[in-house]
């Protein structure tokens, strides 16, 4: 059975997340998308905990479920994002890693012992650690053999294993005598496995890609695809597959456009400048209109660590727009959260079961009798990559564009 999931989605309780992320409204919208499995996001903010708690209730495979589901549950996984900000060879260094973790036990162990070090869990559902991300991966390693540790969105510049301005240069840097216990690492937006494939000392390494979802709508928008037997699905079996890199049951990522992600290209946002990495070497680093330092992508960041060309990856991944996006730009709409492109949008959710299963499997000629032939048009023009992409930088995202 096909099982389609993200593990990198927040809570109304972390920062700048919207107040309807709640689980059940992830719940829904990972349903209309066609999602099978999310993560139980945040678990060390103890007012979500004791929600979770309450809500989710408990399966022999390892796995939860909302008690009231309504038919159209998920099943949900404990995974939260935290932010470690320390000093290491004298450089200040901020690294998000993803925590799995098998049970709500291993989960109040995992809260202690960081409280025990001064995190104050109940400001954020994202909580800052002034732990390394080595402490932090052996905390975890200690509580549970059944946990995995997967460092976040690992190119973004400011907060990443890999960032430019405050990573490393390689996972042994960062995680030391512990980084072969380092299994995945997460791509982010604005990067695709291609471009992590550039590195050889990647090669061992599962890409993982999710969304990073700060509101429920947004769930989905990067995903794995895993190919499990139904009464082999369970908590041991997704980590197992991802720790082993099991190309037999993990089939695919879906990814977003790289360039649409807001740090693709490198970039001053204040002044409105966004250049490829040659124009960079050309301005010395420099913003051409006030000469400060431009912030650099994730693409120049790979092109200074990457030893080869692109390599072929045996897990394929495949780019996406979200179903919305397209609605609102076959319609004219600027907004794809207006009620007529949501009107459209969940005509063709009645009609084609669910979001994944329109953009990547349906039979076009059945859907174009119930909605309009652009939106179709739309689609297919996905389905073959023929698209214009503005490139996103320094915090901007960038720009998809079916038509002309």
């Amino acid at each position: 059975m096909r099982y389609i999931a993200d593990f990198h989605i927040h809570s109304k309780y972390s920062l700048s997340t919207s107040p309807q992320s709640t689980l059940e409204n992830i719940n829904h919208w990972a349903f209309i998308k066609g999602l099978n499995l999310v993560n139980a996001p945040d678990f060390t903010h103890p007012l979500w905990l004791s929600d979770m708690k309450e809500k989710l209730e408990a399966h022999k495979n390892g796995l939860y479920q909302l008690k009231e589901n309504y038919g159209q549950s998920v099943w949900f996984l404990p995974v939260s994002e935290v932010s470690c900000i320390y000093h290491q060879n004298k450089r200040l260094r901020k690294v998000h890693l993803l925590i799995f973790m098998p049970d709500w036990t291993a989960v109040d162990e995992f809260n202690h012992r960081v409280g025990l070090r001064g995190a104050k869990l109940a400001s954020n559902g994202r909580p800052v650690l002034k732990q390394s991300a080595k402490e932090i991966l052996q905390t975890v390693k200690d509580i549970s053999p059944d946990t995995l540790v997967v460092p976040a969105h690992a190119w973004t510049p400011w907060f990443s294993v890999f960032g430019a301005c405050s990573g490393f240069d390689s996972l042994e840097e960062c995680f030391e005598e512990s980084a072969p216990d380092i299994r995945a690492i997460e791509t982010g937006l604005s990067s695709d496995p291609a471009m992590n494939r550039r590195l050889s000392a990647l090669d061992d390494i599962t890409l993982i890609s999710n969304s990073d979802a700060h509101s429920p709508r947004l769930v989905g928008r990067e995903a794995n695809i895993f190919e499990i037997p139904q009464d082999e699905i369970s908590y041991r079996e997704i980590i197992r597959i991802i720790r082993e890199k099991d190309r037999n049951k993990f089939m695919a990522t879906l990814e977003f456009f790289p360039q649409e992600g807001k740090y693709y290209y490198d970039g001053h946002r204040q002044c409105g400048i966004k250049l490829p990495p040659h124009e960079t070497r050309r301005q010395r680093g420099l913003c051409p209109k006030c000469h400060k330092l431009l912030t650099a992508g994730v693409l120049n960041r790979i092109d200074s660590l990457a030893d080869r060309h692109p390599a072929y990856d045996d897990i394929p991944y495949k780019n996406i727009v979200g179903l919305d996006k397209i609605v609102a730009e076959s319609l004219g709409f600027k907004n794809a959260g207006c009620k007529k492109v949501l009107d459209e949008y969940y005509k063709l959710i009645r009609q084609g079961g669910n979001e994944f299963h329109i953009l990547l499997d349906s039979n076009l000629d059945e859907l174009r009798r119930v909605t309009n032939p652009k939106i179709i048009e739309g689609i297919r023009r996905l389905r073959e990559g023929n698209l214009l992409i503005e490139p996103g930088y320094d915090g901007v995202y960038g720009k998809v564009k079916l038509f002309d």
